[in-house]
């Protein structure tokens, strides 16, 4: 399974390759939290890519996907969906949300009101959804990846600390090199790319994937390993609110994802300390003089990382 399981990762990989020029790392650390039964923020500036590659994600694996437009107005029942009352057998009929599908894309996540950001709150916790007091399971395969625009941007509500807390990493694209950026002009010259993008992993192979990683070994000193690094932002100058055990959680299991990737049968500190920062930095809330003075959550992440001490 294991070698069976990385080959549907290389393939995923490179089909998405095929519309992202110069992501690797982001497509890395995005499958990762696929694999590991996570959800991932992305937050960059517009057109940098984001959609794109929650696209390209969706078109390279054969399930269900819905995308949801996030804006000031939106409705909780917009997203979970809501009972319709049928005049032909006088009864109410609940019509799902697009919260029911395999792979969600909230895209401008941040443009929504807080009342409903909450909505995701129990489906990314709990695979979940509570409505009209009836309890409704999602998919085996639920995987949400949500875009915001910097919270400096106009019209956007800062996302609360217990919303944060259920991505398991947070991201950005950034830019590409100016030769990649010439080979994004070529490819879209004519047509986009996505367009032609056909599936190339299905269902059953996500899910054996997710399987296989939860095989992969992780030894008790790297499991202390991740407990102090998650730890150590609890006792961080500047840091108001460290990470919880939730964040020790999904580092160990993004790590058994990349101990995967890498075709490993267990999980090295290198695994760790590559997504420490997407992992964690996200959960941070810094004091406001810290803020302030140009401290950062990733800042202090990466001194974390180099301060603790690795197992040998």
């Amino acid at each position: 399974m294991p070698q069976a399981a990385r080959e549907i990762y290389q393939k995923i990989t490179a089909n998405i390759a095929r519309i992202m020029q110069g992501q690797a790392s982001s497509t890395r650390t995005l499958l990762a939290a696929l694999a590991s039964g996570g959800h991932v923020l992305l937050e960059d500036f517009p057109g940098t890519g984001k959609t794109t590659l929650a696209k390209a994600l969706a078109r390279s694996v054969d399930a269900r996907f819905k995308r949801v437009q996030f804006t000031p107005d939106l409705l909780p029942s917009d997203i979970l969906g809501v009972s319709v009352f049928s005049q032909r057998d006088q009864q109410f009929h609940f019509h799902e949300g697009p919260i029911f599908t395999n792979i969600l894309l909230a895209d401008e996540i941040n443009r929504a009101s807080p009342r409903t950001q909450s909505a995701l709150l129990e489906a990314m916790g709990e695979s979940q959804v509570s409505v009209e007091g009836e309890r409704r399971n999602l998919a085996d395969l639920f995987f949400v990846i949500a875009t915001q625009n910097p919270v400096e941007f106009r019209g956007t509500y800062p996302l609360p600390e217990a919303q944060m807390d259920r991505f398991a990493a947070q991201f950005a694209l950034g830019y590409v090199e100016k030769a990649e950026e010439v080979a994004i002009l070529t490819a879209q010259e004519h047509v986009h790319p996505l367009e032609e993008l056909e599936p190339c992993a299905s269902l059953t192979d996500v899910l054996m994937l997710k399987r296989a990683v939860q095989e992969v070994r992780v030894s008790e000193e790297l499991k202390r390993y991740v407990v102090a690094l998650v730890g150590g932002t609890r006792e961080a100058n500047g840091v108001q609110l460290g990470a919880s055990p939730r964040a020790s959680l999904a580092l160990m299991k993004a790590a058994q994802a990349l101990a995967l990737f890498d075709g490993l049968e267990f999980v090295t500190p290198e695994q760790i300390q590559e997504l420490a920062v997407p992992v964690i930095a996200h959960r941070l809330v810094m004091e406001p003089q810290a803020r302030f003075s140009g401290q950062t959550a990733r800042g202090v992440v990466e001194e974390i990382v180099k301060k603790t001490k690795v197992p040998a």
